[in-house]
């Protein structure tokens, strides 16, 4: 009789948490290409592996997305802004394609989820500088300048987007199919005696990017270098670089704010104690990559950045399972040099689903470097001792 009573209590708890899976996948949006935006945790665990590709031989500036249909863009460069497309999972890349040539790496590429287009920016020199944007509608393969209108913010500010993290597309709620990416307001210059005048920001468009609008300031100076995601509440979390602080504050960690209107404005200014700003014998910070895993109904963020009493090295991921309320897990990903770097994950569906891509200045063979990875590797690291790891992941 126990034995009955136990199995029907399995069962029943069984129907249970189907049930409450369906229920949360029937809300979740579908790509350009056909597949769920978001699916199931799985994937994401398993046997833990971490492989290393170099990508790129020299200059700067890295940025990573996955087209719907799961191919990889890694971008890059200072001089001309450059693309690098793999089509099996970050196993092996294609040649080089040159999007503009002169152009300046601005980052945030950004993945059209509704109609699969991808939309890069590229400013002629180190910004403050004129802007142009480009348009692929085939993942990566081929580019075309676009006339795009950026309207300025409430302060009349146009802001750059010179190495922000990558865009996202909005999949829920009034704001669903939104794009939406990090940018940022140099003041006219980047010179130590304007930091004080510095601000980031964000750029969004509903109308598949030809309009973007530009967001209120994010609710600190001396900010640059954002990044953002989008939470399973429709919340968008930003957590952002600051090289400049007033007294009593601290540049030398990251600072996070949110929003509840699609990006428009924001609150909740808060430094996150646990997660580095760069080298911490500077106030200068470096830029750094955050990614929402997608998995449906849950938060699972992972940011990226040098983990280093002085110098760009030590690369280490961050986990937080809790939409970056906490970060209680971090992982060693190079211990050698490691400076900017940009996060993104695989897309259910595809052949990327379950991998984690990161894109980074330096590595075992230099300049540019893809690691790929999943969840369960970055689970073998330390604990940070903010928080814990939840049940349901294990």
């Amino acid at each position: 009789m126990k034995t009955l009573v136990k199995a029907l209590f399995v069962i029943l708890f069984s129907l249970a948490l189907l049930e409450q899976s369906v229920a949360a996948a029937e809300g979740v949006s579908k790509t350009a290409a056909g597949h769920n935006s978001e699916a199931d945790l799985k994937p994401h665990l398993g046997s833990a592996r971490l492989e290393m590709e170099q990508v790129f031989g020299n200059e700067r500036f890295p940025n990573v997305v996955v087209a719907v249909d799961g191919t990889i863009l890694a971008s890059w460069g200072s001089r001309s802004l450059r693309v690098r497309r793999s089509e099996d999972g970050g196993k092996t890349w294609g040649k080089e394609i040159t999007v503009a040539s002169p152009g300046f790496q601005s980052g945030g590429l950004t993945v059209d989820e509704t109609s699969g287009d991808i939309i890069a920016f590229s400013e002629k020199h180190h910004p403050p500088a004129s802007l142009d944007v480009f348009r692929s509608a085939d993942h990566g393969e081929t580019w075309v300048k676009i006339p795009a209108v950026i309207r300025p913010d409430s302060k009349g500010n146009v802001p750059s987007m010179h190495m922000n993290e990558h865009g996202i597309t909005l999949r829920r709620g009034k704001y669903k199919g939104r794009l939406l990416r990090p940018s940022r307001w140099y003041a006219g210059k980047n010179e130590r005696a304007r930091w004080p005048s510095h601000y980031t920001n964000a750029v969004f468009s509903d109308d598949g990017g030809k309009t973007w609008q530009t967001s209120a300031p994010f609710p600190a100076n001396g900010t640059g270098e954002a990044t953002l995601a989008e939470l399973s509440d429709g919340r968008i979390y930003y957590n952002s670089r600051r090289h400049w602080a007033p007294k009593g504050e601290n540049p030398r960690r990251r600072w996070s704010a949110w929003s509840d209107d699609g990006g428009a404005t924001w609150q909740g200014l808060a430094v996150v104690k646990v997660l580095p700003d760069g080298p911490q014998d500077t106030d200068y910070g470096c830029m750094g990559g955050l990614v929402r895993l997608p998995v449906v109904g849950r938060d699972v963020l992972l940011y990226s950045n040098c983990d280093s009493p002085s110098g760009r090295h030590h690369g280490t991921v961050w986990v937080s399972f809790d939409g970056g309320a906490s970060w209680p897990v971090k992982r060693l990903v190079f211990a050698g040099r490691f400076g900017y770097s940009s996060i993104t994950a695989g897309r259910p569906g595809t052949v990327t689903e379950g991998s984690v891509y990161l894109h980074f200045e330096g590595g075992p063979r230099g300049a540019s470097t893809v690691a790929r990875f999943n969840l369960a590797w970055a689970l073998g690291g330390t604990s940070t001792g903010d928080g814990k790891v939840p049940d349901w992941v294990r």
